[in-house]
């Protein structure tokens, strides 16, 4: 089988870090400066390792193999953050240009086809996954009006960094017959259970609901608690009960958080007459989900019934649904592993969202995990032991020499 250099592929990483770097970490948003000269610099490793690259129409860096195909589209995003660490997503474009290095220089597997891509925004500095979703038709004219947090348009960005005249890139049906993707965990499981590698079962459903609690602002020294309509007390309430509540639905892999809530008008001497907070949750069972908001537009009305303070919920946006890996491309990834490192691995699902959740629509995709050290990402802390990310590398780099072995019999 082909081998990959470790020592190759650490100083791509590290060459990419320096791009945006702010102390252990990198600050790297969409359409910056630091992103644009990271995607060019992108560009010249692709073109070098064999690849002919280019910067499309919405800021993907896509490097295409000379040979005919059928081929494999390995990657993730380059983006970052606002304050993120430096493998998240870049681990994975490094793994795809490390790979079509290998295939490339392997007198054995040089006639294989890897495309390699480095996604743009999938943090969602405009809006979440912009890269994949123009690769794959889904990016609608809406989308390209969402704005960053400067109130920028992702139409005006693009036109900003020089990109309005340039095409976007898109799937090609008849030459792709699968999307891998490598990037670190970024939660604790694996290092917790002493494994190397994880192999990807499906991607999480994430779901928000936003509720409101509108009661009666007033002065806070004057007014008597009997005749209080305490927004801010209804919000701490709900929170209280709605804890306990989606726990009994709740699956042994279901996360919940209220990450915003804001009381109105926010001052020490005045009773809140508003409030407001969002509850995301997180679980692979579509039926989890769809319990888990019945629960909590139920414990609303309880509220609203109890008064005095009016409690409202609501969708936000549309769902993310669970997103399965392909079964084939799986089993492949899941065989490298075993060959590699014989039961240091284990199937998992993902728990954070990722590009494979938009084009697992449209074309098989499989993803690969390594360890990120203490569980911690989307910090400055984030990282992995570099054995964990060159055992990473080296069995995607099998399974996809055993995949395009084997396309044939094409997982599509």
């Amino acid at each position: 089988m082909v081998e990959i250099d470790g020592a190759r592929l650490l100083a791509t990483l590290s060459t990419l870090r320096s791009f945006g770097a702010v102390g252990t970490g990198v600050v790297r948003p969409t359409f910056s400066d630091e992103d644009m000269a990271a995607r060019r610099w992108l560009r010249g490793e692709m073109q070098d390792a064999g690849l002919s690259a280019s910067i499309d129409g919405v800021g993907n860096v896509i490097g295409r193999s000379p040979n005919p195909g059928p081929a494999l589209i390995i990657g993730s995003h380059s983006d970052t953050q606002p304050r993120g660490g430096w493998l998240d997503g870049a681990m994975g474009v490094a793994y795809a240009i490390e790979i079509a290095r290998a295939i490339g220089d392997d007198p054995s597997t040089c006639q294989l086809a890897i495309d390699a891509v480095a996604w743009s925004d999938e943090e969602g500095t405009y809006t979440s996954c912009l890269g994949s979703a123009s690769f794959v038709g889904e990016l609608t004219a809406a989308e390209l009006q969402h704005t960053n947090a400067a109130g920028e348009t992702v139409g005006s960005a693009i036109e900003r960094v020089g990109l309005a005249d340039v095409a976007p890139s898109r799937l090609d049906p008849g030459r792709h017959i699968g999307y891998l993707e490598a990037h670190i965990e970024q939660g604790p499981h694996l290092e917790d259970a002493g494994l190397c590698v994880g192999v990807v079962t499906s991607i999480v459903g994430i779901r928000a609901m936003r509720v409101t609690f509108t009661g009666e602002q007033n002065h806070a020294g004057t007014t008597p608690m009997s005749r209080r309509k305490d927004a801010g007390v209804a919000m701490f309430e709900f929170g209280s009960r709605i804890r306990g509540r989606l726990a009994e639905v709740a699956g042994p892999t279901t996360v919940w958080t209220i990450g915003n809530a804001r009381l109105e008008p926010g001052a020490e001497s005045i009773i809140p007459g508003f409030a407001e907070l969002v509850v995301q949750f997180r679980d692979p069972d579509e039926a989890v989900l769809a319990a888990m908001e019945t629960l909590i537009v139920s414990t609303a009305l309880e509220l609203t019934g109890e008064g005095p303070v009016d409690v409202a919920a609501s969708c936000p946006r549309e769902p993310i649904v669970p997103t399965e890996m392909h079964p084939q491309l799986r089993n492949h990834v899941s065989a490298a592993a075993e060959a590699r490192v014989p039961g240091e691995w284990v199937e998992m699902p993902s728990a954070a969202g990722h590009d494979p959740m938009v084009i697992a629509h449209h074309l098989p995709c499989a993803m690969l995990f390594v360890p990120s050290i203490d569980g911690v990402s989307h910090d400055f802390a984030e990282d992995s032991h570099d054995h964990d990310i060159v055992t990473g590398c080296q069995v995607l780099a099998d399974a996809a020499v055993s995949i395009l072995l084997d396309a044939g019999s094409s997982p599509a």
